[in-house]
């Protein structure tokens, strides 16, 4: 072929493939006559309450949120939490030999960022691991809902907590404005939890950390990340170092439910003892606790839940959850503990 047609027929398809990359973008930026169809009231009313209060582009939340899909699966889900359950059937499948022999590996495998992270934020590894065992399985497992989908439908179909996932519906969009996340793309539970420790979109922005120094908070596939993060979100709760968790207590008849009703470690020892309810093992008498009732196969069972157990219980609101959390990692520790 001579060269001069070689050059037209090179030309050629270059402004071809120009032309169909233009073509490809302009696609990408009009709505199709399925979005062009009017939104939920509610979804306008959202859209305009964050261009306003934060100058998010008008245009391009219509097309997200023309992506939407309520989903009534969630709202079942959201109606039977597994953490409502007795704590012997939540114990039998969240405390187990798999999430243990997982932290060991983790924990093996994430030594150094781990110990560095417990000197930075002072909490223990084992916490950190075991936390990120219960939400994720070490990462296993991080959820199949679309975040999108989840918050919509929790903020605008859920009226008994629609407030709170408005607000975080709200801190989703804001993630999206602040990063290159894909917001119509990230998967996670079907209480729009993200990433391999299920942070919340308001909790992402408060407390995700970039612990491995790329610039980047990346909670789906930076371990040093998750581990950074996981630890800043205890200690901005206010973690105690070295401080006890939770000990057995001792009762002697059933104790008035006005004493059970409440996580908040706001009595000290000394008060309980008073009332016959002895710690187990030794504790400071100005200790300050809450009783926590705990569901067995044979009856009922109490514990001393002190400020770090409350902490735990910021991450998710239930003593079922923060319960799991200290025996998977004390599980973890004594296998980790040199003999």
């Amino acid at each position: 072929m001579p060269d001069s047609n070689r050059k037209l027929l090179l030309r050629r398809q270059v402004l071809q493939r120009i032309a169909g990359a233009a073509a490809t973008l302009a696609a990408c930026n009009v709505i199709s006559p399925a979005q062009a169809q009017a939104l939920r009231a509610e979804y306008e009313d959202f859209i305009e309450e964050m261009a306003g209060k934060h100058g998010v582009d008008r245009p391009l939340l219509r097309r997200l949120f023309a992506q939407i899909k309520p989903q009534p699966s969630i709202i079942r889900a959201m109606n039977a939490p597994s953490t409502s359950r007795p704590w012997y059937e939540f114990r039998k499948s969240h405390v187990d030999i798999g999430r243990i022999s997982g932290g060991v590996k983790f924990w093996g495998q994430h030594a150094a960022t781990l110990a560095r992270a417990a000197r930075e934020f002072g909490v223990p590894e084992e916490i950190i691991t075991a936390t990120i065992g219960i939400e994720t399985h070490y990462g296993g497992y991080t959820g199949n809902f679309r975040i999108l989908d989840a918050l919509a439908t929790l903020a605008f179909d859920y009226p008994k907590r629609a407030a709170f996932f408005r607000d975080e519906l709200e801190q989703f969009v804001l993630m999206g404005k602040e990063t290159s996340l894909d917001l119509a793309g990230l998967r996670g539970s079907y209480a729009g939890a993200m990433g391999i420790p299920q942070f919340l979109p308001s909790s992402y922005r408060k407390y995700a950390v970039d612990f491995d120094g790329d610039g980047q908070r990346n909670l789906w596939s930076s371990i040093p990340d998750v581990i950074g993060s996981v630890a800043n979100y205890y200690k901005l709760h206010e973690w105690q170092p070295g401080e006890a968790v939770v000990v057995p207590a001792r009762v002697s008849e059933t104790p008035d439910a006005a004493l059970t009703d409440d996580i908040t470690p706001k009595t000290p020892i000394s008060e309980f003892r008073k009332l016959g309810i002895q710690p187990a093992v030794a504790v400071n008498d100005e200790a300050l606790a809450a009783l926590l009732p705990l569901e067995t196969e044979s009856g009922m069972q109490y514990w001393f839940g002190f400020k770090n157990f409350y902490v735990i219980t910021r991450y998710n609101r239930s003593t079922n959850y923060a319960m799991a959390v200290y025996e998977i990692a004390q599980g973890i520790r004594i296998r980790m503990t040199p003999r």
